[in-house]
């Protein structure tokens, strides 16, 4: 008798069971991906503070930097930055070097998730090329920010991995660290908001 192939799916707080190797849009709701993203730490957890960075957090911060570098932006691409890490509520967040040693298992996926993600909140499932660069220019900036500001890194430091941001584009931004329930409800109103604005 064959084998049953192993559990591939997580059931969420509300009820859904995500199937994580063949998501679909109807098991994607967007106060399990807000509660798990405010858990889930940046960094590794490797920040100064009482409280993790949580990629909740990250998210809203790549949204605002989106809108501060493009703001004319369409509302579904500020959408597609607040959500461009959303998978990481299942798959947690791995920094950059761990993912390369993991391989192209780890992209394909969060490219799934991506997809059923996109589809469930209107967005195409893969964005166009130049809009997903737009975001990982967002990315950067807030990868510096948070070096910067929670990681110990020195600005020099900062500047080779993630590049330098220009001053104007930063100014203002005092990262902080708050209780992850606080982060939650702000990261659901935002997407409230932007899903009303569409």
């Amino acid at each position: 008798m064959p084998k049953a192939p192993p559990r591939a799916w997580q059931r969420m707080l509300s009820g859904r069971r995500l199937d994580l190797l063949d998501p679909t849009p109807v098991d994607i709701e967007i106060e399990d991906i807000a509660h798990g993203l405010a858990f889930v730490a940046r960094w590794n957890g490797q920040t100064r503070g009482d409280f993790p960075y949580s990629v909740a957090e990250h998210s809203l911060l790549v949204e605002e930097i989106h809108v501060r570098m493009q703001p004319g932006a369409p509302v579904k691409w500020r959408l597609a930055a607040l959500l461009h890490d959303a998978p990481e509520y299942v798959i947690g967040d791995m920094i950059s070097p761990v993912k390369a040693a993991v391989g192209p298992g780890y992209g394909e996926l969060d490219a799934r998730l991506s997809a059923a993600i996109h589809l469930r909140f209107g967005l195409p499932a893969v964005l166009p090329k130049t809009v997903k660069q737009a975001i990982k220019r967002a990315d950067r900036v807030s990868a510096w920010l948070e070096a910067v500001q929670l990681a110990g890194f020195a600005e020099a430091e900062a500047d080779r991995f993630f590049g330098r941001p220009d001053a104007a584009l930063v100014a203002g931004l005092t990262l902080r660290l708050r209780p992850p329930a606080e982060v939650r409800a702000e990261f659901t109103a935002r997407h409230a908001a932007l899903l009303a604005a569409l």
